[in-house]
């Protein structure tokens, strides 16, 4: 019984070294949070953030995860430089008052080792709303020139920006709802 003492020990810490969650930081350049919103109810406008910021944490084990993005509202790009300085400006996401939005999130519905859903919470504009995202798809796997974990996902949601004081064109009848989808992808830190 004495000889199985440290194989056992052995295996158990193999066991909970295996089982702990990574951390994943965000690739900025593969991450873009994007938006479709109602223009007058004759078009939807696109627009998306170039700079964001955050990380996954994932025990694809256990089931459960946490997920934080960080979104610079200065860097909204919709293609076209006057709508971009109009929605930095006090009428839509006053960027200079709000320079940040957040979105915080636990992952949850767990199928074959990948979440299906975030259940979290959006901070924008000076207000915070829960907030979740259905993930339409997301896979992991080896980065092939940093030899490290790689995962990627879509995730959607949809909310009413009024709700965040985000009310401009309400009055002339625009549709507040907004599309909101997050394509994100995310490298192992080691």
């Amino acid at each position: 019984m004495l000889r199985l003492a440290p194989v056992l020990a052995l295996l158990c810490t193999t066991t909970l070294l295996h089982a702990a969650p990574l951390r994943y930081t965000l690739d900025p350049s593969h991450t873009y949070p994007s938006f479709e919103a109602d223009h007058m109810g004759l078009s939807l406008w696109r627009g998306k953030f170039n700079q964001n910021s955050g990380f996954v944490l994932l025990d694809k084990e256990k089931g459960e995860g946490q997920v934080e993005v960080n979104i610079e509202i200065a860097s909204i790009d919709f293609g076209h430089e006057a709508m971009n300085a109009k929605a930095r400006g006090p009428e839509l996401f006053d960027a200079a008052k709000y320079p940040q939005a957040r979105y915080t999130g636990k992952l949850v519905k767990f199928q074959n080792g990948a979440p299906t859903e975030v259940e979290g919470e959006l901070n924008l504009h000076g207000v915070s709303k829960p907030l979740n995202l259905t993930i339409r798809s997301f896979k992991c796997v080896p980065h092939p020139m940093l030899k490290r974990e790689f995962c990627g996902a879509d995730a959607y949601a949809q909310f009413d920006r009024s709700q965040f004081g985000i009310d401009a064109g309400k009055a002339y009848g625009f549709d507040m709802t907004v599309q909101l989808r997050i394509q994100v992808e995310a490298l192992a830190d080691q």
